[in-house]
Formats: C-alpha cells, structure tokens, sequence
C-alpha cells in the first residue's frame, strides 16, 4: 500500500483547521531541507542525515527570533539551548541530526553563518547554534560518525517551503517509533482570531516508544534491545508571543506526544524549541534604550487555543512520521517494519 499521511487515510486529529500544506511551512518564510545519507559504506549501513529548518528567509543572525525550550526529559546532547533560555532568541537555523553528529553539524552550520556573517567571531562576537539530536544507532552505523559539516550546508541548501518530505529522510532516516519505523513528520493548524489569522506548525524527529506503549491493538513486537529513543520537536508560529509565552506553547508539545503513547522514559531525550516569525530582533539595535514589541493578550481564549492547536499539530505530525515511514533496513542486518496504514486508520478522529 501507498505510504499515505493521516489525513489522506481519513483521520483528522482536533478540531482547528489544518494549513494548505499541512506543514511547518504554512508559516510564511519558514524552510525546511534535508540531507539524507542512506547507503552502505564498507561494509557498513549509512541510515542517518540532516534536517534544517530556516525560521525565515533573511539572515537569521542579524535578524533573529523570540524563542524557547522546553526539556520534557533531558536525557539528550541537544546543544544551543542555555543561550537561547537566557537571551530568549534563536540566531541560527535550527538543525537536527544523530546523536554523535551534534558536534559535525554544528561546525558545519557555523561555517556556512560565518561565510554569510563576515563579522561573526570577530565584530559582532560569535554565534549560537541550535542543534537537536536522536539515537539512530540501532539501524545507523553512528560509530562511523557518517555525517559531516558540509552536509548541514547541504540540509541548509536544499531548505524550501514547498512539499516537505516526511519519513526516512534527514534525520530521520534510521529514527524508530513505538516500535515501528520512525522519522520526519510535521503538521499545522489555523484559525481566525476576531480580524487576525494565527497558525501554529509542528516539525519533529520520532524515535521514541514500543509497540506496547499504542493505545490500541497492534501486532506483537519481537523482542529486541533498543535504547529507550528520543524526540526532538520543534513549534513555529507567527502569532506575536514573547520567549516567556512560547516557552508556555513548549511546554502544551508534551500533551501531543503523551496522546501517541510516550511516557518519556528515563532514558528519553524528549526537547521542545518553540519559535515565532511574528518579529525580528536586530543584532545590532538602534542607539535607543528601549525597543518595543507588540505581544498577544493572556486573557485566556486566544492563548489556549494556540495551546491546543499546538497539542494537536504535533500529535499529528508524529502519526504522520509513522504513516509515511517505509520499511528499512540497517546495521547488523536488523529490519524495522513501518506501521501498517489500517492500524493508524483506527485512531480517533
């Protein structure tokens, strides 16, 4: 059968509706690109990549973004996260990959922010780089440290805001989920606030969970030793929120991932970086002493429900990793089975 997402099985999750693409990219000047590495090398099962999301179509250092995290369970190598807790901006593109290609990744983004920003390290200081990560080791070679700088410059390249590629593909590529196959998934939702329209996206890398974890029937997991797995998920809005609002939406991403079936397990790294396009903080602010920015009201309605739309974005986007997963192949001859569409299209709606 045709790997289908959710919504072309005929499941809908929420109330709100989703965007045009159904993608982080439905919040206009976010990109997203991908850089898959699945080949054998000596002997050796390549199944790992790079995936790189671009908050908006300038240079991201001189004009950065209102950001947050959130750490449901810090079991992880996620490496930018202090700085932007502090400052409560993100400067680079946000870039994900395995867990010991942190350190290629980041030296490649920070290569190609220095080639576009001369000044970096020099005038203007050095940069902060977002990087999030996953255990792909079970089907990747990791030990072979596969990845290197140049392909972040290559996930950076290919970024795009048409059809994302959701699957085996970036990161994503040798991720497992509830004990099938795992990877990219993303989805949005909008909705109209009196005369202004907000969207929320969702973009994350599954490889959490069992098969006994699903709420509903499935067929029995072989048994198998395989890390307690991660998930890296990113929220992208362009309603005006502060780093203190967003980092509240952050925190409504674990009740999406809960709805699937994770508990994060001690030995999962579950991240949440949640961002706004809705302003852009210049590096280098006027001679003023103050700057002002507008910022949605807490009077209850109109956040809660970004709240929820962020919980049902990202419940969907990981039904959708595992809905468009396919069947792989890795190291040590393991195979991991993607999820058979009928069970997802016995999920609620």
């Amino acid at each position: 059968m045709e790997r289908k997402r959710l919504r072309d099985l005929g499941v809908k999750i929420g109330s709100y509706p989703a965007g045009p693409a159904n993608s982080i990219t439905d919040i206009e000047g976010v990109k997203v690109g991908h850089q898959t590495l699945y080949q054998d090398r000596d002997g050796k099962a390549v199944r790992t990549g790079v995936t790189a999301i671009l908050p908006h179509e300038g240079n991201v250092f001189r004009e950065k973004v209102f950001a947050a995290t959130h750490i449901i369970n810090g079991f992880g190598k996620t490496a930018g996260t202090i700085q932007i807790e502090e400052l409560g901006v993100l400067e680079s593109p946000v870039m994900l990959t395995n867990t010991l290609s942190v350190g290629d990744v980041m030296r490649g983004t920070i290569q190609y922010m220095m080639e576009e920003n001369p000044e970096i390290g020099d005038t203007a200081g050095t940069v902060n780089v977002f990087v999030g990560e996953c255990n792909d080791g079970y089907l990747n070679d990791i030990r072979g440290l596969h990845v290197a700088p140049n392909d972040a410059v290559k996930a950076i390249l290919h970024a795009h805001s048409e059809f994302i590629e959701e699957g085996c593909v970036g990161a994503g590529t040798g991720m497992l989920c509830l004990g099938y196959k795992g990877g990219i998934g993303t989805s949005s939702r909008k909705h109209k606030f009196n005369d202004e329209h907000y969207s929320v996206g969702a973009l994350v890398v599954t490889n959490f969970g069992r098969r006994s974890d699903l709420r509903f029937p499935v067929e029995k997991e072989e048994e198998r030793e395989i890390p307690d797995g991660s998930i890296m998920i990113i929220l992208a809005t362009d309603a005006p929120m502060n780093e203190r609002q967003l980092k509240r939406l952050a925190k409504r991403a674990s009740f999406g991932l809960s709805r699937t079936g994770s508990y994060a397990a001690h030995g999962s790294g579950d991240i949440v970086l949640a961002f706004s396009t809705a302003h852009k903080i210049p590096h280098q602010p006027s001679e003023e002493n103050t700057m002002t920015y507008s910022f949605i009201k807490e009077d209850g309605e109109m956040i809660s429900t970004l709240f929820e739309m962020a919980v049902d974005c990202v419940e969907e986007a990981i039904w959708n990793a595992l809905a468009k997963a396919e069947t792989t192949s890795g190291r040590s001859g393991r195979r991991v089975e993607a999820i058979p569409l009928e069970v997802l299209t016995g999920l609620k709606t």
